[in-house]
């Protein structure tokens, strides 16, 4: 099938990769066009100018910052909207705002081009491998038909959650979670410290008891008591989701403040770091804070 990647960072590149080697044939487009370009002369697929070159695909592929960024793709001047043929399928895998995703599909419907949300989790080493864990939201059964091969090509675990947008709201309230755990977690952490309880061993039992997680066994383990910090996942990838989450419960009308505190917590450690940094890092914004 002739894909369009639309989207060629850390995680696109890779995503990108195993579809040349299941055999698709790849247009690359990025924001950054020399960053397509070589991504594109490395893959052996074509570079796109514009995006107005994706016409030619099948399938096109969004690998973005976030909804917005999607929605200006796919609907504003010069988007997907104004070139895609009739029949085309646009698929999603970025971290986007759910209630936004429905929107820009229905707006995508009007000219018989279908969207599916299918954002992923796992991570870069994941997606290098192609074993992404993905969740698909969609509303038309025979596109997400015809997408599913090209999303074998990227992951291994599917979770069909619902009509569009649920994928997106899936990927947030798990990254939430995840987000809140963490955030608990380190201050816990700073506590026993404080009170003279050595941090291994306070990470060895919360892993052995009722408050273990894959944050306690593997993150706090393996990257903060270590000292390296490189998940590989930045502080402002998770801020970022946290905020998306925060934003679903307040437009479902939801009261959900401990959502809005991790929210609110991850963006104050975005700020204090820099969007740019390990997300593991986060605990050293907050030992700051410590009062002396």
């Amino acid at each position: 099938m002739k894909v369009a990647f639309i989207g060629v960072g850390n995680m696109g590149k890779p995503m990108a990769t195993n579809l040349v080697k299941h055999g698709h044939e790849l247009l690359v487009f990025d924001a950054d066009l020399s960053l397509a370009a070589a991504v594109a002369a490395e893959l052996g697929a074509a570079p796109l100018a514009s995006l107005r070159g994706a016409a030619a695909a099948q399938l096109i592929i969004t690998m973005l910052p976030d909804g917005h960024t999607v929605r200006a793709v796919a609907l504003g001047h010069g988007g997907i909207a104004s070139f895609a043929k009739p029949g085309t399928i646009v698929i999603d895998m970025s971290s986007s705002q759910p209630m936004l995703t429905r929107d820009t599909g229905t707006q995508l419907k009007l000219r018989d081009i279908a969207l599916i949300d299918a954002p992923v989790s796992g991570g870069v080493a994941k997606a290098i491998t192609g074993t992404l864990t993905i969740m698909i939201g969609s509303d038309n059964p025979a596109a997400l038909a015809a997408a599913k091969p090209v999303l074998a090509c990227m992951g291994t675990t599917f979770f069909e959650v619902g009509g569009l947008g649920s994928g997106h709201a899936a990927k947030a309230l798990n990254n939430v979670v995840a987000a809140a755990n963490f955030a608990v977690l380190a201050e816990a952490l700073l506590t026993a410290e404080r009170y003279g309880i050595e941090p291994k061993m306070f990470v060895d039992i919360v892993s052995a008891s009722t408050g273990q997680s894959f944050l306690s066994s593997v993150v706090m383990k393996d990257f903060v008591l270590t000292g390296k910090f490189n998940t590989g996942f930045t502080v402002g990838l998770l801020a970022k989701d946290a905020a998306i989450a925060a934003e679903f419960c307040k437009e479902l009308g939801f009261d959900a403040p401990h959502i809005e505190l991790a929210s609110q917590r991850w963006a104050q450690a975005r700020d204090a770091l820099g969007a740019g940094e390990d997300h593991s890092k986060a605990i050293s914004v907050w030992r700051s804070r410590l009062p002396d």
